[in-house]
């Protein structure tokens, strides 16, 4: 009894085989970054189109709610309007965010701009201290920020617990580590031979700073001080560390003492509350749009 074996025939010379040709590897490189774009994207928005959905929900519960409300209603927006002190809590944030964002934007700025332009004694080793402090949790800082804040409120009240002084102090160098860095890069960047013909002009420092680089910076400027009003914006944990006066609470902190415990009776009136708060983020984000975008490319070409 005979076998045969069956031999693969190989593709003639001149010939490619399916996955070697170039239109189809093309068409599979599409179609997997598609694929796994659309799950990225479904990650990043259902959580915001599930609160929405949840705030015009009529049942205020987590339990059978739709994607798409049956009968959508506004009660919840007059629930968190009406009976909690949410214009106080906003107005907590948008100061704190603002004044945090516009004060570290400036230290940061000014020291970039040192640590880029000058050469000076312990310059190196600032810069590694300032990168290593990075690496470790802002955790393990919270027991000796609430210790300086304690001790600073004993001489200065505006400035130490439950007050917004000692929170805006605390935001201001918060990142400042990590903005450094990014603006120091981009310093690094811009052409020596700015300053050296501008100085050669009979320019001084300051002018050669606000008129000739800060003018170049301000993209990066922007996306700095951003990045830094919504993450002091949607901070919980440092308010909730820090402050004990309600009227002083911020947004989140003054969101998440309005639910309490009963998440199941207050969870429409909560993502009402969390709806209206993105409102100021949003305009921040449109009305520097352009800023953010040329500071994030820019960044990302330069830096």
């Amino acid at each position: 009894m005979s076998s045969q074996i069956a031999v693969a025939e190989k593709p003639k010379r001149g010939e490619t085989s399916f996955l070697e040709d170039p239109r189809t590897r093309r068409a599979l490189n599409i179609a997997i970054k598609t694929i796994v774009g659309v799950i990225v994207l479904t990650y990043a928005v259902f959580p915001v189109l599930w609160t929405i959905s949840a705030a015009f929900n009529p049942t205020s519960s987590l339990r059978g709610q739709q994607l798409i409300p049956a009968n959508p209603t506004l009660e919840n927006f007059r629930t968190i309007l009406e009976d909690e002190p949410f214009f106080t809590w906003l107005w907590n944030s948008i100061k704190l965010a603002t004044i945090a964002s516009l004060a570290g934007g400036a230290i940061t700025t000014l020291s970039a701009y040192a640590f880029s332009r000058y050469r000076f004694w312990g310059r190196g080793t600032m810069l590694g201290g300032i990168l290593l402090i990075q690496v470790f949790p802002n955790l393990l800082a919270m027991v000796a920020l609430y210790a300086l804040l304690l001790t600073i409120g004993q001489y200065f009240p505006e400035f130490g617990l439950n007050s917004h002084g000692g929170l805006i102090l605390i935001y201001a160098g918060g990142a400042l580590g990590f903005n450094v860095w990014l603006m120091k890069g981009f310093f690094d960047s811009i052409p020596r031979d700015l300053d050296e013909s501008a100085y050669v002009d009979g320019a001084s420092q300051t002018v050669v700073f606000f008129r000739i680089i800060l003018p170049l910076v301000r993209p990066m400027i922007a996306v700095v001080m951003v990045l830094s009003f919504f993450g002091v914006f949607g901070d919980w944990f440092l308010p909730n560390l820090m402050l004990t006066d309600e009227s002083l609470y911020p947004l989140m902190l003054g969101l998440q003492t309005f639910i309490g415990t009963n998440y199941a009776q207050n969870w429409g009136p909560f993502a009402a509350g969390a709806v209206l708060g993105a409102i100021p983020q949003l305009i921040v984000y449109f009305t520097l749009q352009d800023w953010i975008v040329g500071g994030l490319t820019a960044g990302s070409v330069k830096g």
